[in-house]
């Protein structure tokens, strides 16, 4: 048997569905836009970090690098060449980078008689030092990056010498003017980390004044450009 329905009840009934239909859809309709302002708000927010964030490339004709080193009797100091490079940059904040050296292009500035000059940079490119014919490049890759004021910064890496690939840390001074960035530093190498002994008081006895110090430095200018 089928149940009779009273005509009160049915619109009643259909009243209270619609009502419920309508709200619901506005509540849809609400939420549909909250979220879609949600996703616009996260994407002018992640937009706009990406903006601050950037890759700058390594001006290589306007960076340097200037090597010292140093022995009992005095010290030699040259250039060497920037291949390439770039600095990782968020806002006016160094992060990253890295760059590349290349070992063919060493000179040394200090000796003005030419085979002197020559003997010393050969000797400098051989198997006692730099063994370039075998390794070509230098590499830093700047892992992470410590403010310490307002332009200082501390920054630890991965130095890439005669193959050898160790950890390192030293000072750092960086400008920017919104369109390049300058980071300047002297970097302390211990040679004999990367096998080059050649000369060190530290493996071999009786050198008197022929002994050559560990310790080299490397004064880096870096310019880079967006």
């Amino acid at each position: 048997m089928y149940r009779q329905i009273n005509v009160g009840t049915l619109f009643v009934y259909t009243y209270v569905c619609n009502t419920i239909f309508i709200q619901t859809n506005k509540t849809m309709k609400t939420n549909l836009k909250i979220i879609f302002t949600a996703f616009a708000v996260i994407g002018f927010l992640t937009s706009f970090t990406l903006a601050l964030k950037t890759t700058m490339k390594v001006d290589t004709k306007k960076s340097t690098i200037t090597w010292t080193g140093k022995k009992v009797t005095g010290e030699h100091t040259g250039n060497i060449t920037i291949k390439e490079g770039s600095l990782e940059v968020d806002g006016n904040k160094l992060t990253g980078g890295n760059f590349v050296i290349d070992m063919n292009t060493i000179t040394c500035t200090d000796l003005e008689d030419k085979e002197y000059n020559g003997k010393l940079v050969g000797h400098l490119n051989s198997d006692d030092f730099f063994g370039v014919e075998k390794h070509k490049e230098a590499k830093l890759l700047i892992k992470s990056v410590s403010q310490k004021d307002k332009n200082k910064v501390e920054i630890t890496g991965d130095l890439t010498i005669k193959g050898k690939t160790l950890p390192i840390t030293f000072p750092a001074t960086v400008e920017t003017d919104g369109k390049t960035f300058n980071a300047t530093a002297k970097i302390e190498v211990d040679r004999t980390k990367y096998d080059i002994k050649y000369g060190s008081g530290s493996f071999f006895d009786n050198l008197g004044d022929k002994a050559i110090d560990n310790i080299f430095t490397l004064d880096v200018v870096l310019v880079a450009a967006k």
